[in-house]
Protein backbone atom coordinates (compact mmCIF):
# COMPACT_ATOMS: atom_id res chain seq x y z
CA UNK A 1 0.00 0.00 0.00
CA UNK A 2 1.38 3.38 -0.99
CA UNK A 3 1.75 6.10 1.65
CA UNK A 4 0.30 9.46 1.00
CA UNK A 5 2.56 12.53 1.07
CA UNK A 6 1.13 13.67 4.43
CA UNK A 7 1.68 10.22 6.00
CA UNK A 8 5.28 10.20 4.72
CA UNK A 9 6.00 13.65 6.20
CA UNK A 10 4.45 12.67 9.54
CA UNK A 11 6.41 9.40 9.72
CA UNK A 12 9.72 11.09 8.99
CA UNK A 13 9.27 13.49 11.92
CA UNK A 14 9.73 17.26 12.02
CA UNK A 15 12.19 18.48 9.35
CA UNK A 16 15.12 20.68 10.29
CA UNK A 17 15.78 23.74 8.12
CA UNK A 18 19.01 23.59 6.11
CA UNK A 19 19.68 27.31 6.54
CA UNK A 20 19.17 29.17 9.83
CA UNK A 21 16.16 31.48 9.92
CA UNK A 22 16.87 34.96 8.67
CA UNK A 23 16.82 37.82 11.12
CA UNK A 24 16.04 41.43 10.53
CA UNK A 25 18.71 44.13 10.23
CA UNK A 26 22.17 44.04 8.67
CA UNK A 27 24.19 40.86 8.18
CA UNK A 28 27.93 41.02 8.91
CA UNK A 29 28.68 37.38 8.03
CA UNK A 30 30.92 38.34 5.10
CA UNK A 31 32.83 40.84 7.24
CA UNK A 32 33.53 38.23 9.92
CA UNK A 33 34.54 35.74 7.23
CA UNK A 34 36.96 38.23 5.65
CA UNK A 35 38.50 39.09 9.03
CA UNK A 36 39.02 35.39 9.74
CA UNK A 37 40.67 34.82 6.34
CA UNK A 38 42.95 37.84 6.83
CA UNK A 39 43.91 36.66 10.34
CA UNK A 40 44.77 33.18 9.04
CA UNK A 41 46.85 34.66 6.21
CA UNK A 42 44.65 33.16 3.51
CA UNK A 43 43.95 36.48 1.83
CA UNK A 44 45.55 39.91 1.85
CA UNK A 45 43.43 42.88 2.82
CA UNK A 46 42.86 45.30 -0.09
CA UNK A 47 44.43 48.71 0.19
CA UNK A 48 43.13 52.02 -1.08
CA UNK A 49 44.68 53.45 -4.23
CA UNK A 50 46.52 56.71 -3.58
CA UNK A 51 46.72 59.18 -6.43
CA UNK A 52 48.35 62.58 -6.63
CA UNK A 53 46.89 65.54 -8.52
CA UNK A 54 45.22 68.90 -8.05
CA UNK A 55 42.58 69.85 -10.64
CA UNK A 56 40.08 72.70 -10.41
CA UNK A 57 37.44 74.53 -12.40
CA UNK A 58 35.49 77.76 -11.98
CA UNK A 59 32.75 79.55 -13.92
CA UNK A 60 33.15 83.29 -14.47
CA UNK A 61 31.04 85.95 -16.18
CA UNK A 62 31.89 85.10 -19.81
CA UNK A 63 33.03 81.48 -19.62
CA UNK A 64 34.99 79.11 -17.43
CA UNK A 65 38.57 78.28 -16.48
CA UNK A 66 40.03 74.82 -15.89
CA UNK A 67 43.35 74.30 -14.10
CA UNK A 68 45.72 71.46 -13.20
CA UNK A 69 49.21 70.82 -11.90
CA UNK A 70 51.75 68.90 -14.02
CA UNK A 71 53.23 66.24 -11.71
CA UNK A 72 52.73 62.55 -12.46
CA UNK A 73 53.81 60.08 -9.77
CA UNK A 74 54.50 56.35 -9.68
CA UNK A 75 54.22 55.56 -5.99
CA UNK A 76 56.78 57.75 -4.24
CA UNK A 77 58.67 58.46 -7.47
CA UNK A 78 57.99 61.51 -9.66
CA UNK A 79 57.51 59.91 -13.08
CA UNK A 80 56.88 63.10 -15.09
CA UNK A 81 57.42 66.70 -14.03
CA UNK A 82 55.47 68.27 -16.87
CA UNK A 83 52.59 66.01 -17.88
CA UNK A 84 49.39 67.41 -19.38
CA UNK A 85 46.23 66.76 -17.35
CA UNK A 86 43.73 68.94 -19.25
CA UNK A 87 42.38 66.79 -22.09
CA UNK A 88 40.60 67.78 -25.29
CA UNK A 89 37.03 66.52 -25.69
CA UNK A 90 35.59 68.89 -28.30
CA UNK A 91 36.39 72.44 -29.51
CA UNK A 92 34.03 73.80 -26.84
CA UNK A 93 34.64 71.11 -24.14
CA UNK A 94 37.75 70.17 -22.15
CA UNK A 95 38.26 67.76 -19.26
CA UNK A 96 40.74 67.65 -16.34
CA UNK A 97 41.78 64.20 -15.16
CA UNK A 98 42.95 62.92 -11.77
CA UNK A 99 43.76 59.33 -10.86
CA UNK A 100 45.46 56.75 -13.06
CA UNK A 101 47.13 58.62 -15.93
CA UNK A 102 46.44 55.93 -18.55
CA UNK A 103 42.76 55.71 -17.55
CA UNK A 104 42.19 59.47 -17.76
CA UNK A 105 44.08 59.74 -21.07
CA UNK A 106 42.35 56.93 -22.93
CA UNK A 107 38.90 57.46 -21.41
CA UNK A 108 38.86 61.09 -22.57
CA UNK A 109 40.20 60.10 -26.01
CA UNK A 110 37.47 57.49 -26.43
CA UNK A 111 34.69 59.84 -25.33
CA UNK A 112 36.08 62.58 -27.59
CA UNK A 113 35.82 60.18 -30.55
CA UNK A 114 32.27 59.14 -29.62
CA UNK A 115 31.24 62.76 -29.20
CA UNK A 116 32.61 63.64 -32.64
CA UNK A 117 30.58 60.82 -34.23
CA UNK A 118 27.50 62.00 -32.32
CA UNK A 119 28.05 65.55 -33.55
CA UNK A 120 28.42 64.39 -37.17
CA UNK A 121 25.28 62.24 -36.88
CA UNK A 122 23.15 65.02 -35.41
CA UNK A 123 24.75 67.84 -37.49
CA UNK A 124 24.95 69.90 -34.31
CA UNK A 125 27.64 71.10 -31.97
CA UNK A 126 28.06 68.68 -29.08
CA UNK A 127 26.57 69.74 -25.76
CA UNK A 128 28.43 69.43 -22.48
CA UNK A 129 25.69 67.30 -20.93
CA UNK A 130 26.12 64.77 -23.78
CA UNK A 131 29.80 64.36 -22.95
CA UNK A 132 28.83 64.08 -19.27
CA UNK A 133 26.37 61.27 -20.04
CA UNK A 134 28.93 59.35 -22.12
CA UNK A 135 31.55 59.63 -19.39
CA UNK A 136 29.40 58.73 -16.39
CA UNK A 137 27.77 55.77 -18.13
CA UNK A 138 31.17 54.41 -19.15
CA UNK A 139 32.64 54.81 -15.65
CA UNK A 140 29.55 53.39 -13.89
CA UNK A 141 29.71 50.30 -16.09
CA UNK A 142 33.16 49.48 -14.70
CA UNK A 143 32.16 50.13 -11.06
CA UNK A 144 35.18 52.27 -10.19
CA UNK A 145 37.85 49.99 -11.68
CA UNK A 146 38.68 52.75 -14.15
CA UNK A 147 40.59 55.18 -11.96
CA UNK A 148 39.44 58.41 -13.56
CA UNK A 149 38.18 61.34 -11.47
CA UNK A 150 37.24 64.07 -13.93
CA UNK A 151 36.27 67.74 -14.07
CA UNK A 152 34.31 68.41 -17.26
CA UNK A 153 33.84 71.97 -18.46
CA UNK A 154 32.54 73.59 -21.60
CA UNK A 155 30.18 76.08 -23.22
CA UNK A 156 27.18 75.26 -25.39
CA UNK A 157 23.78 76.77 -26.25
CA UNK A 158 22.79 76.67 -22.57
CA UNK A 159 25.86 78.62 -21.39
CA UNK A 160 28.94 77.57 -19.39
CA UNK A 161 28.68 74.17 -17.73
CA UNK A 162 30.97 72.68 -15.06
CA UNK A 163 30.70 69.11 -13.73
CA UNK A 164 32.65 66.67 -11.58
CA UNK A 165 32.59 62.96 -12.43
CA UNK A 166 33.79 60.43 -9.87
CA UNK A 167 35.29 57.04 -10.79
CA UNK A 168 32.07 55.20 -9.90
CA UNK A 169 29.98 57.44 -12.17
CA UNK A 170 28.39 59.92 -9.74
CA UNK A 171 28.34 63.56 -10.82
CA UNK A 172 27.98 67.07 -9.41
CA UNK A 173 27.20 70.40 -11.05
CA UNK A 174 28.69 73.40 -9.22
CA UNK A 175 29.98 76.92 -9.99
CA UNK A 176 33.48 75.95 -8.76
CA UNK A 177 34.99 72.53 -8.11
CA UNK A 178 38.23 70.86 -7.02
CA UNK A 179 39.35 67.23 -7.22
CA UNK A 180 42.44 65.13 -6.53
CA UNK A 181 44.69 64.65 -3.52
CA UNK A 182 45.33 68.40 -3.32
CA UNK A 183 41.64 69.30 -3.60
CA UNK A 184 41.26 70.29 0.07
CA UNK A 185 44.05 72.85 -0.16
CA UNK A 186 42.62 74.23 -3.42
CA UNK A 187 39.07 74.31 -2.03
CA UNK A 188 40.20 76.39 0.95
CA UNK A 189 41.43 79.04 -1.50
CA UNK A 190 38.26 78.82 -3.60
CA UNK A 191 35.92 79.16 -0.62
CA UNK A 192 37.82 82.21 0.57
CA UNK A 193 38.20 84.09 -2.74
CA UNK A 194 35.38 82.95 -5.02
CA UNK A 195 32.61 85.40 -5.89
CA UNK A 196 29.88 85.37 -8.55
CA UNK A 197 30.36 87.10 -11.92
CA UNK A 198 34.15 87.27 -11.75
CA UNK A 199 36.17 88.72 -14.60
CA UNK A 200 38.47 86.61 -16.75
CA UNK A 201 41.59 87.85 -14.96
CA UNK A 202 40.08 87.19 -11.52
CA UNK A 203 39.06 83.65 -12.51
CA UNK A 204 42.52 82.83 -13.88
CA UNK A 205 44.17 84.22 -10.73
CA UNK A 206 41.82 82.17 -8.53
CA UNK A 207 42.55 78.96 -10.46
CA UNK A 208 46.30 79.65 -10.34
CA UNK A 209 46.23 80.27 -6.57
CA UNK A 210 44.16 77.12 -5.99
CA UNK A 211 46.55 74.93 -7.98
CA UNK A 212 49.57 76.45 -6.24
CA UNK A 213 47.95 75.71 -2.86
CA UNK A 214 47.76 72.06 -3.94
CA UNK A 215 51.34 72.10 -5.25
CA UNK A 216 52.82 73.43 -2.00
CA UNK A 217 50.60 71.48 0.44
CA UNK A 218 50.22 68.10 -1.26
CA UNK A 219 53.17 65.79 -2.01
CA UNK A 220 51.31 64.19 -4.93
CA UNK A 221 50.96 67.54 -6.72
CA UNK A 222 53.77 69.67 -8.01
CA UNK A 223 55.71 71.37 -10.80
CA UNK A 224 53.76 73.90 -12.92
CA UNK A 225 50.26 75.35 -13.36
CA UNK A 226 48.27 74.67 -16.56
CA UNK A 227 45.10 76.60 -17.41
CA UNK A 228 42.50 76.39 -20.16
CA UNK A 229 40.06 79.28 -20.67
CA UNK A 230 36.86 78.38 -22.53
CA UNK A 231 34.55 81.03 -23.97
CA UNK A 232 31.90 81.05 -26.68
CA UNK A 233 34.64 82.00 -29.17
CA UNK A 234 36.77 78.92 -28.39
CA UNK A 235 39.38 77.66 -25.96
CA UNK A 236 42.72 79.22 -25.04
CA UNK A 237 45.31 76.82 -23.62
CA UNK A 238 47.78 78.42 -21.19
CA UNK A 239 50.42 75.73 -20.89
CA UNK A 240 52.88 76.18 -17.98
CA UNK A 241 51.25 79.51 -17.15
CA UNK A 242 52.97 79.64 -13.76
CA UNK A 243 56.21 77.89 -12.80
CA UNK A 244 56.45 78.14 -9.00
CA UNK A 245 59.17 75.48 -8.73
CA UNK A 246 61.87 76.62 -11.14
CA UNK A 247 65.07 74.67 -10.54
CA UNK A 248 67.82 77.11 -9.50
CA UNK A 249 71.29 77.05 -11.01
CA UNK A 250 74.04 75.51 -8.94
CA UNK A 251 76.40 77.99 -7.34
CA UNK A 252 79.24 75.47 -7.00
CA UNK A 253 80.95 73.57 -9.81
CA UNK A 254 81.00 69.89 -8.90
CA UNK A 255 83.25 68.69 -11.73
CA UNK A 256 86.56 67.17 -10.63
CA UNK A 257 89.77 66.88 -12.65
CA UNK A 258 90.84 63.50 -13.99
CA UNK A 259 92.89 61.48 -11.52
CA UNK A 260 91.38 63.14 -8.46
CA UNK A 261 89.89 59.86 -7.16
CA UNK A 262 92.38 57.11 -6.31
CA UNK A 263 91.78 53.72 -7.99
CA UNK A 264 92.44 50.50 -6.10
CA UNK A 265 94.55 48.10 -8.16
CA UNK A 266 93.43 44.56 -8.94
CA UNK A 267 95.88 43.06 -6.46
CA UNK A 268 94.51 45.26 -3.67
CA UNK A 269 90.92 44.25 -4.45
CA UNK A 270 91.74 40.55 -4.03
CA UNK A 271 93.21 41.32 -0.62
CA UNK A 272 90.09 43.20 0.53
CA UNK A 273 87.53 40.61 -0.62
CA UNK A 274 86.85 37.47 1.43
CA UNK A 275 84.74 34.72 -0.13
CA UNK A 276 82.65 32.90 2.49
CA UNK A 277 80.83 30.48 0.16
CA UNK A 278 80.92 29.75 -3.53
CA UNK A 279 83.55 30.33 -6.16
CA UNK A 280 86.18 33.03 -6.03
CA UNK A 281 85.16 36.10 -8.02
CA UNK A 282 86.96 36.51 -11.31
CA UNK A 283 88.77 39.85 -11.27
CA UNK A 284 90.90 39.34 -14.36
Amino acid sequence: MMMTLNQHLQSSGPSKPILPPTRGGFSFENHHRNQRLIKNGQIKAPTSTKTGTTIVGVIYKDGLVLGADTRATAGTVIADKNCEKIHYIAPNIYCCGAGTAADTEFTTQMISSQLKLHSLNSSREARVVTALTFLKQHLFKYQGYIGAALILGGIDATGPQLFTIYPHGSTDKLPYVTMGSGSLAAMSVFERDWKPDMTREEAIALVSNGIQAGIFNDLGSGSNVDCTVITKDGAEILRNMVKPNVKPTRNINYTFPRGKTSIISKSQISQLVTVAKGDIMDIS
